[in-house]
């Protein structure tokens, strides 16, 4: 498995993705913060790929984003046919990785309606209920 920062190449495997595993209103939102999240700075967008088949493959993909020198996991997508095999714990992990770098505050969850269910897979990093923002209105990427 390879986890990397997002290249423009990714663009449309990222979107099939994004569609295929998020439900419609969670991808439209996700999309929108998506692309603010490449204008501000594509390094914390990443993206997982596995070989198959003699084709690579992109399998997942994690949305993180720093404001007020906070870091913020925002979204984390895995393909529904290769979850469970440690792809988003790779995703996280290269995330935290970049957060680290940044020297950021403090590393968050944003959390909504569409993430909360994915509270209890953070919590195995560590990332408990004081590391959970609630009001993603506050986050740039969302207010635009």
């Amino acid at each position: 498995m390879i986890v990397r920062s997002f290249q423009l190449s990714d663009y449309m495997p990222t979107k099939q993705l994004l569609e295929l595993s998020l439900s419609e209103e969670c991808c439209e939102k996700t999309w929108d913060a998506f692309a603010r999240q490449l204008s501000l700075d594509g390094e914390l967008v990443v993206v997982a790929q596995l070989e198959l088949d003699s084709e690579v493959r992109t399998v997942g993909v994690a949305i993180g984003t720093v404001d007020q020198n906070n870091g913020y996991y925002y979204r984390l997508a895995v393909h529904p046919e290769f979850r469970n095999q440690g792809i988003g714990k790779a995703l996280v992990g290269k995330l935290e990785q970049k957060f680290q770098q940044r020297k950021v505050r403090n590393i968050m969850v944003a959390a909504d309606e569409h993430t909360e269910m994915m509270l209890p897979f953070f919590e195995q990093f560590g990332y408990g209920t004081q590391h959970v923002l609630r009001s993603l209105k506050q986050l740039r990427i969302v207010a635009g």
